[in-house]
């Protein structure tokens, strides 16, 4: 076998035992995130509970169903805009709820808004349905380290992101650390005089990784295998 044969050899090799390596990765985040849509589909289809009764790790708080009841704090209520809807630009509605006897309010996102330029909507008072409230929805957490501005620039109380610090600073009262999503029923007609709510998070067991893995594989399968096959010609048409 000639040297520059060990070489490709040993090249092909190496390409083979990496495709297999994120190949193993891909099943590796497989299971991740089997274990993740087992957790979620648990808690999204757990009982609906007081604000009190969940836990006090917010990581145990998200996708867990929650009903409150209280006052819709309307002169705070704030736009998160650049939210689209089948295509459609909009915002979305967030309002405070503060609850009888509580110093703490909790931020409610009611659901999606028709928006033109996706920054704000210029009648809000169409869309509040009543200051007192008896909603459900499921509890999210803010998310954690994401860098830019808050604020929308000339807009006033439109927000880009949900971040707990800045928007704690926004309200004269402390909000508590998860926010509630709005659910709606699927199966039900969306009434025009209210923001459009949500609906439960479907829930995809696999997702692209399955498919991603056996590419992988297969990948390295046709390294090695083309590698023979080169190797075997050449050594045939040397001895010919």
């Amino acid at each position: 076998m000639q040297r520059r044969h060990i070489w490709f050899i040993l090249i092909a090799t190496l390409a083979a035992l990496g495709m297999v390596r994120l190949g193993v990765w891909q099943l590796s985040r497989l299971g991740e995130r089997r274990a993740f849509n087992a957790t979620l589909r648990s808690r999204l289809d757990s009982g609906v509970v007081r604000p009190e009764a969940l836990p006090t790790d917010t990581a145990l708080v998200r996708y867990r169903r929650v009903r409150l009841d209280g006052v819709y704090d309307a002169e705070h209520e704030m736009q998160l805009t650049a939210r689209s809807r089948n295509g459609s630009p909009g915002v979305f509605l967030v309002t405070p709820l503060r609850r009888p006897g509580r110093d703490t309010a909790i931020l409610v996102v009611r659901g999606w808004v028709y928006s033109p330029n996706a920054k704000d909507v210029a009648d809000l008072a169409r869309w509040r349905s009543g200051a007192v409230a008896n909603v459900a929805g499921f509890a999210d957490t803010y998310p954690i380290g994401n860098p830019g501005t808050v604020l929308e620039p000339g807009k006033a109380r439109a927000i880009r992101r949900l971040d707990l610090g800045e928007l704690a600073k926004s309200l004269p009262y402390p909000i508590a650390p998860y926010y509630v999503m709005l659910l709606r029923d699927p199966a039900a007609a969306i009434d025009s005089t209210a923001p459009v709510a949500f609906v439960k998070p479907a829930v995809d067991d696999d997702g692209p990784h399955k498919s991603y893995a056996i590419q992988w594989f297969s990948f390295a399968l046709i390294s090695v295998i083309g590698t023979i096959a080169f190797v075997r010609s050449d050594v045939r048409k040397a001895r010919a």
